[in-house]
């Protein structure tokens, strides 16, 4: 098929996949009682960022070794018993009244995020941003903010409850998710690229060297969750986490502009995922403590949407920030994503270190805004209510 069959189906496996993590989650508050959401959100973290690093690892070796379409089919059957376990473990309900689906809410929502992404996306690359495009997208990401705060009040089942933006906890949790995720991703997405340009490391062996820090959120995720259902309180969680994200981001900037060898940055990778992993989940386990029972699902799909906008927004503006480095020093226009890492070995001696140094320049500028963003998380995460964990359900 073409790139476009590709790109719709993607789109229709998104429509399926997207409310999966949310629906999950939902379903974990409306089983166990808020005190032991901690344990089992922990769990679930942990679960999904060993997945999240097997998947790309597996992804890779199925497309050196068979075909990229067998990533595809290897799906097949994961969704196969994903299912079975939905239909033969979830216990029964009786379904209430047929929700009534805010389409106008969803589709402005997602008209004000495009542009959003687009924005941060070609401003100061493909287009300057003073230009009419980077303009007209301003201005349309902010009028779709307008309408969808009107279209919300009216709407009788909306994307977004006001109610809770009036519930100082959820939207404070929210701001915090949004700006972990947005630093989290900011240098996730960069490592691998890193450790091959700067450390001379494979794709698969950059993927496996991204190891530590993933561990270090399955270890966090895992252990704090259990002290969270221990003690009933979750706050100290994600202040601690995020400062020692932020330390951790100043560290691997200047590690990156020092060249640092590859050990020092691995314990500081470590230390970051414990620092992310630390902070996610309990803010998540925080939003769900802080609505009624009835909004449960509302309100984890919403901090789920600033967590996903947050990561997107997160490796939009690192790009744009290694963009704006690699205009002002790259030689020639070269660029590795677009010419291949490959071909450094076929220039001179002479380009191969301006692109490298153009390179280790832009990405310590983008682990420095890392670290500014996860600093602010921290900061307004002081200002998070410690509210206790009930033992029992809400009502």
């Amino acid at each position: 098929g073409s790139l476009l069959t590709l790109i719709l189906f993607r789109a229709v496996q998104g429509l399926g996949a997207g409310g999966l993590i949310v629906l999950a989650q939902t379903s974990l508050a409306d089983l166990v009682s808020p005190r032991e959401r901690g344990r089992y959100q922990g769990l679930f973290a942990a679960v999904f960022t060993t997945c999240s690093v097997a998947g790309p690892l597996l992804g890779g070796f199925i497309t050196e070794y068979a075909s990229w379409r067998w990533i595809f089919y290897v799906n097949l059957p994961i969704g196969a018993v994903a299912l079975a376990l939905i239909v033969s473990g979830l216990p029964k309900r009786v379904p209430g009244p047929a929700p009534k689906l805010d389409y106008l809410g969803a589709l402005v929502m997602m008209a004000g995020t495009s542009c959003l992404l687009l924005l941060l996306s070609w401003g100061g690359n493909t287009y300057a941003w003073t230009s009419v495009p980077i303009l007209l997208l301003a201005a349309v990401a902010l009028t779709c903010l307008v309408v969808l705060v009107l279209v919300e009040r009216r709407a009788m089942q909306p994307v977004f409850p006001p109610d809770l933006f009036r519930n100082r906890t959820f939207v404070t949790a929210a701001i915090v998710l949004s700006l972990a995720a947005m630093a989290l991703f900011s240098a996730v997405v960069f490592l691998p690229l890193m450790f091959q340009l700067l450390m001379g490391a494979s794709p698969l062996v950059a993927g496996l060297m991204i190891a530590p820090l993933m561990g270090g959120v399955i270890t966090a995720s895992t252990l704090t969750g259990r002290l969270v259902a221990r003690t009933g309180r979750y706050k100290m969680l994600p202040v601690i986490g995020l400062f020692i994200a932020t330390t951790c981001y100043f560290l691997l900037s200047w590690a990156v502009r020092a060249s640092i060898g590859v050990p020092p940055i691995e314990v500081i990778l470590a230390a970051l995922g414990l620092g992310m992993g630390s902070t996610m989940p309990n803010l998540t386990t925080g939003v769900q403590n802080a609505v009624a029972r009835s909004q449960l699902g509302a309100a984890t799909a919403s901090a789920a949407f600033f967590r996903s906008l947050g990561g997107a927004l997160g490796v939009a503006m690192a790009g744009a920030v290694v963009a704006v480095y690699l205009h002002d020093f790259m030689p020639g226009g070269w660029h590795a994503p677009s010419s291949g890492v490959l071909q450094l070995s076929s220039l001179s001696a002479t380009e191969r270190d301006a692109i490298l140094s153009a390179y280790r320049t832009g990405l310590s500028a983008a682990f420095t805004v890392g670290a500014i963003i996860a600093a602010l998380g921290f900061l307004i995460a002081l200002t998070l209510p410690d509210r206790p964990l009930q033992p029992r359900q809400q009502g």
